[in-house]
């Protein structure tokens, strides 16, 4: 097949398509196990599926199903002569196929009944906003598509209306549209189990009155029912497990605005740049530095749950109703934030940091962050400055067991590629079973500490194949106007800073199916935090090279042998067709 590409109006260039090969490991594999013959049985490719696939549960039926889908796809194209075998052909095209061969399972394979601490949850952060922090819409939409995608906590910023007789979301301080409250409430309603029957968690950034507080909470009761689940004790000596969660939503809020007013007005001035546009930070985490400036009559949820008791000598007091309704706590601890990680056995919470606090925290406080977040939970937030949605390294808080790292999915760029990739482990499912060495103790009772220099524990190795269905997805002058592109894939890990490279492939010139056949291999020290990076971009001499697709895969569910891996483009929407064929061993 020929392609033309005009170089002018009396020119014309013709590239030759050449038709796609399977790679020489292939080849090699289809005459091993079919045993020199041309076509192969269901005992041969049952073989070859638990030999090199590591499908050590494959039955010949299993095999047979393969072979009878894949004969039925070719008779569409061509004659076959009768029996149930697969060509070459059919044998390359079952390789490809992401439904019969994916790189990761599609299912939910991690124990999910432990405490909800001992998980990473898919969090969002100001999951109402359409684009960036300042003068974008408030919608519903980004919470449907972010529920829709397996985000599991969904932020959201209640503020009375100009009236003060309902709830608005918007982010304050900003030019940000509201929307009701109502109408997102009844949007996670709708959508909240699309991609898992996990549970969801709300949280509330809470700037209201007793008196809509107490409206809120009839809200959730009238638009969840029977859904809604709150603890019978006011407070929590350890968190339910999603799996006694399951088709449940939660909710989870600090104190309310009204009781940091005087706080918030008083240290603002004196707060860095970037935490002015934050809400979240005021009152939440005061540094050792503040310690002398804390005022007596901060309200304080250590206060509030600690025994299990209600202090009534808060200033105000909290709509009971809506009170009731609160399953996952956060406060602020007097004290900073020494205090604020100090364990108590009687009741379980949530503290927030911003990006800039976890770094400067796990500098200092990096083991007891760990030993806090064994049983409590830590959310981390973008800074205050990411004004147009972007995201940070969330690694910094998966080493020290954050498990809710708080991204902006209306954003874009790498590190939610990262986000992404992440929680396609345990089926996409939004929730993730920590690595052992971040809930064990040691002999002596002491936990991991992340700034340890750890051995290499695991060596991956990558092999890059091929790519093929760019012509599908992709317009014939979409990279190149003058010639078919030049395709290069880059591979690296994504993980702790001992494990985290990048490498790349050369560049294949003037090909829509580029084969490659490079070999990468990675040492891991971290392999539980490790993520697989690939990326394929367009080889341009005079400008800057064009991005063509990518995708993050959890080193620890990668399935050996060859497999199909989808590409994503820049928003992490999976290519109907572009696949790259690739194989993965663990030495």
């Amino acid at each position: 097949m020929m392609g033309s590409y005009r170089l002018c109006l009396c020119f014309t260039r013709r590239f030759q398509w050449k038709e796609v090969q399977p790679p020489r490991d292939v080849k090699e594999a289809f005459a091993l196990y079919a045993q020199g013959h041309p076509y192969m049985n269901a005992e041969q490719l049952r073989r070859f599926l638990v030999d090199i696939q590591g499908e050590s549960a494959t039955t010949v039926a299993d095999a047979q199903a393969v072979i009878d889908h894949f004969l039925h796809m070719s008779r569409r194209y061509v004659v076959r002569l009768s029996g149930s075998f697969l060509s070459l052909e059919d044998f390359q095209r079952f390789l490809f196929s992401e439904e019969f061969n994916p790189p990761v399972l599609s299912k939910v394979h991690q124990d999910m009944t432990a405490p909800l601490s001992q998980y990473f949850v898919y969090t969002g952060h100001n999951s109402y906003l359409t684009g960036n922090q300042l003068s974008s819409n408030s919608s519903d939409v980004p919470i449907k598509k972010a529920l829709h995608k397996g985000v599991k906590v969904i932020e959201l910023d209640i503020w009375p209306n100009s009236a003060k007789d309902d709830v608005h979301v918007y982010h304050g301080g900003t030019l940000t549209s509201p929307v009701e409250l109502i109408k997102c409430l009844r949007t996670i309603r709708d959508y909240a189990f699309a991609s898992s029957t996990y549970p969801v968690v709300i949280t509330l950034e809470d700037h209201l009155s007793p008196n809509l507080q107490d409206k809120v909470a009839k809200m959730v009761i009238q638009t969840f029912g029977d859904v809604i689940y709150y603890p019978k004790s006011e407070c929590l000596s350890e968190f339910p497990s999603p799996e006694a969660l399951r088709n449940r939503v939660i909710l989870s809020t600090k104190a309310p605005g009204e009781y940091r007013k005087s706080r918030t007005s008083r240290n603002r001035g004196s707060l860095p740049q970037e935490y002015n546009h934050e809400s979240e930070n005021d009152g939440e985490y005061i540094s050792d530095d503040d310690e002398e400036d804390e005022d007596d009559d901060d309200y304080d949820d250590c206060n509030y749950c600690a025994g299990g008791k209600k202090d009534n000598s808060s200033p105000q007091t909290v709509a009971p109703e809506y009170r009731r309704l609160i399953t996952v706590t956060a406060g602020k601890p007097k004290g900073g934030l020494r205090k604020a990680l100090k364990l108590d056995v009687n009741w379980v919470r949530r503290l927030s940091l911003s990006e800039q606090e976890l770094e400067r925290a796990a500098r200092f406080y990096g083991k007891d962050i760990v030993r806090f977040t064994q049983k409590n939970l830590l959310r981390i937030y973008p800074k205050g400055t990411r004004f147009n949605s972007s995201n940070y390294n969330p690694m910094i808080g998966w080493m020290h067991g954050a498990q809710m790292v708080a991204f902006n999915m209306q954003g874009y760029g790498r590190y939610l590629w990262l986000m992404q990739g992440f929680f396609r482990a345990n089926g996409g499912c939004g929730f993730v079973k920590k690595p052992d060495f971040l809930l064990n103790l040691g002999p002596n009772d002491e936990v991991f500490d992340p700034q340890t220099k750890v051995p290499v524990r695991k060596i991956l190795k990558v092999k890059v194949y091929m790519s093929d269905g760019w012509r599908l997805d992709f317009k014939p002058t979409h990279f190149d106007s003058y010639s078919p592109p030049d395709f290069y894939a880059k591979v690296g890990i994504a993980g702790v800073p001992a494990d985290s490279q990048m490498k790349r492939t050369k560049a294949i010139e003037d090909q829509w199916a580029p084969v490659w056949e490079e070999e990468f291999i990675f040492p891991l020290t971290m392999p539980e935090l490790a993520l697989l990076r690939v990326e394929v971009h367009e080889y341009d001499i005079s400008d800057k090279d064009d991005f063509g697709g990518q995708t993050c895969l959890p080193v620890t569910e990668l399935r050996p042998g060859i497999r199909a891996v989808p590409l994503f483009d820049q928003k992490g929407i999976k290519f109907p067709s572009v696949r790259l064929l690739m194989r993965f061993q663990f030495i």
